[in-house]
């Protein structure tokens, strides 16, 4: 094992509950970025929000945390999942601002159940733009034309980013890998997309 991916964790109560840290455990994912930097040589990467993290005071804020997990050792950052570039790059800039220059790889996810995505959005914080729901409302009790709208935003989306700069893409699959495929021979058959310098998965 070489890399790890360095959360905190959800709070024991679940969402919009007060974070509680076990008795011996750790209150902030720095803490564990400096534990994991003294265990030995690991590649850790850690999370971002372009949306701002639920008990962040601000997007400033946000920023200055992700800048103390890259100051405590952390070599990249996974965004949660979002849905306007714009605020990616925001994040970025704002980072940057800070002094911090570890990669900032945005979290993409192909929406399939509007359910689903309405969930995720309450339980983070994430925005989710009329524009992105108005298109999958309207065709809301079609779930193969649910899927395909989702694909399309997450094609558009991942177009955009690496139009501007992003140094790869980071899919969320949640063990749903076809609409992600789909999104990626979109990508590479598409010769006005950019070269994809990297993309990475997780369940």
């Amino acid at each position: 094992m070489r890399n790890v991916l360095a959360l905190r964790g959800d709070p024991p109560g679940g969402p919009n509950q007060p974070w509680v840290a076990h008795p011996q455990g750790m209150n902030h994912a720095i803490e564990l970025v400096s534990l994991v930097r003294e265990l030995g040589d690991f590649c850790v990467g850690v999370a971002a929000f372009p949306d701002k993290h639920p008990e962040a005071s601000s997007l400033d804020d946000d920023a200055r945390v992700l800048v103390a997990k890259a100051e405590a050792g952390a070599d990249y950052a996974i965004t949660q999942m979002f849905f306007g570039a714009d605020d990616y790059f925001e994040l970025v800039d704002r980072a940057t601002a800070l002094g911090c220059d570890i990669p900032i790889l945005p979290g993409v996810m192909p929406v399939t159940n509007i359910k689903q995505i309405q969930r995720m959005a309450e339980l983070t914080g994430m925005a989710l733009p009329t524009a992105v729901t108005d298109r999958l409302l309207a065709v809301e009790d079609e779930p193969t034309a649910v899927r395909e709208v989702g694909i399309e935003l997450a094609t558009e989306l991942c177009e955009s980013l690496l139009a501007g700069g992003a140094p790869g893409i980071h899919f969320i699959t949640l063990n749903r890998s076809t609409a992600t495929r789909q999104v990626f021979l979109n990508l590479t058959s598409d010769p006005t997309t950019p070269s994809v310098p990297s993309l990475t998965t997780h369940g």
